[in-house]
Parts: C-alpha cells; sequence; structure tokens
C-alpha cells in the first residue's frame, strides 16, 4: 500500500456487489412470494414495477462488476 494512491476503487466495487446482492435478495424474496401466495400479486402494477426494477438494479450492478474486471482488478 506504501506508494500507490487510494482512488477508492476497491471501495466502490464492494459497495456495488452488496447492493447488486441486496436486490438480488429482493427479487428472490418477491418470486418466492409470489409463488407462495398464488399469482394475485402479479396483478398488483406496484408490486411489479418493484420487482421489475429491483431485478433491473441486480443486473446493473452486476454488469458493473464484470466491466469493471480489467488488468488492474
Amino acid at each position: 500500500m506504501l506508494g500507490r494512491r487510494f482512488t477508492g476503487g476497491d471501495t466502490m466495487k464492494a459497495y456495488v456487489i452488496t447492493t447488486g446482492a441486496v436486490f438480488a435478495l429482493l427479487t428472490l424474496a418477491h418470486l418466492l412470494r409470489i409463488i407462495v401466495e398464488g399469482p394475485h400479486l402479479a396483478k398488483d402494477p406496484v408490486w411489479v414495477l418493484i420487482t421489475v426494477a429491483a431485478a433491473a438494479l441486480c443486473l446493473w450492478a452486476w454488469r458493473l462488476v464484470r466491466l469493471s474486471k480489467g488488468p488492474n482488478s
């Protein structure tokens, strides 16, 4: 670490991984709840919006982490 400038890259990568995992768990919980409670939840537009948004944010985080893998990662 001596002589190396801190850019925050590792901290940001950990943050993106953590938030991606949280959104993945939220999406999984929503899908499991639809399976357990029945498809009536899938007809609620707010429920669907939250589920799709969480899934999109999870995929976005996964994509950012995947694209950040370079020679210095």
